[in-house]
């Protein structure tokens, strides 16, 4: 059997209190319900975000169709936005892949947080973790997960997918919504200002740390002077090149510490 993760107690609890007690003493059932509850508040921003993620793509020239694809088959936002920006500059497929891929990279280092808590799921329990792997559900569950150590598989199991239900499917249903309004907008109405508005207002709260600037900075840097490249494969060079450049900045940042 795996060794169970150390508890990472907070400052004034202990494994004991009424709080972990309460959690402890769930069925699977009602983490599912708990998930559920604590995921709601994040609807405020998943809906609008999904609805505008509708509109752009039909603006971009995607129909229904092809953006519940994005929605369904991809779900994941930054990603999303970022392959319907490089189609509407005709970038080549293999661009728009890559592009994609690298925006999501953090999923991995969401897995790897989530492997120890989720070890001994089955094959099938995984793939279906890892479809619904998103920012708020990672998030979530592990928030929860490092506060109630002692959690049994199947509450852990319950928890994200109270989450994921609340999370995912909404945001695919207002992406339908968004799409369908986006192909009702006329053709003489651009919104094309929305998608940097968009990144804007996902990038500028992350920038926390002296390593999150020295990554943006590279990454606009070495985007500007790419730009002549063709196909958007200055973008694909200077988004390595920041993450580089923060991962270097934290280790040294953490050395001196």
């Amino acid at each position: 059997m795996s060794p169970t993760p150390e508890p990472r107690p907070q400052h004034g609890q202990t494994p004991a209190d009424a709080v972990s007690a309460k959690a402890l003493a769930r069925t699977p059932r009602a983490a599912f319900m708990h998930g559920i509850t604590q995921s709601l508040p994040f609807l405020i921003v998943i809906i609008p975000f999904a609805v505008l993620f509708g509109v752009v793509a039909t603006e971009a020239g995607l129909n229904v169709a092809q953006v519940m694809g994005f929605s369904v088959l991809v779900l994941a936002g930054a990603s999303q936005f970022t392959a319907v920006q490089l189609l509407s500059d005709n970038a080549p497929t293999i661009v728009i892949i890559l592009s994609a891929l690298a925006v999501n990279l953090r999923m991995a280092m969401y897995s790897a947080s989530l492997l120890p808590w989720l070890r001994d799921a089955t094959g099938r329990q995984k793939a279906w973790i890892a479809y619904a792997l998103i920012d708020q559900t990672f998030a979530l569950s592990i928030q929860h997960y490092e506060r109630h150590p002692r959690l049994g598989l199947q509450q852990r199991l319950a928890y994200f997918a109270g989450g994921a239900l609340v999370l995912c499917v909404p945001w695919m249903l207002a992406t339908w919504a968004g799409a369908t309004v986006g192909e009702a907008i006329p053709d003489d109405i651009a919104l094309d200002f929305a998608l940097p508005i968009t990144f804007l207002a996902m990038i500028a709260p992350m920038l926390r740390t002296t390593a999150h600037l020295a990554a943006c900075f590279v990454a606009i840097t070495s985007a500007l002077l790419l730009a002549g490249l063709p196909s958007g494969l200055g973008l694909l060079i200077a988004a390595p090149l920041g993450m580089a450049t923060g991962a270097i900045v934290e280790a040294r940042t953490e050395g001196k510490a």
